[in-house]
């Protein structure tokens, strides 16, 4: 497991305490959660709007995200990111058929 340390500024620094009372979490639980959560929002970003560029298909972005097709269906319904069409819907039936069997 790596360490990261780095230095806070102070608005943030309160932002984190108030969130380890809130939590009721120790620093580093409290940290590792944080940046889980914001690399993760940000894996779902990325994968958004890679296939709203259609860079990738269906099926890539929600590998990206790290997400199964059906979740990552309802995220980019959610975020309201077409991905019906294009060059890729023939790759995103085959995979998303194989999904279901």
């Amino acid at each position: 497991m790596g360490t990261v340390s780095t230095r806070l500024p102070d608005e943030i620094e309160s932002e984190l305490e108030a969130y380890l009372d809130a939590e009721q979490l120790d620093r580093s639980t409290a940290v590792q959660r944080l940046l889980a959560d914001g690399l993760e929002q940000w894996r779902e970003e990325q994968a958004l709007e890679r296939l709203d560029a259609g860079e990738v298909s269906f099926t890539r972005a929600a590998e990206i995200a790290d997400l199964s097709p059906w979740e990552f269906a309802r995220l980019a319904k959610k975020r309201d990111v077409t991905w019906v069409g294009g060059s890729h819907l023939d790759d995103d039936l085959d995979a998303l058929s194989t999904t279901i069997k």
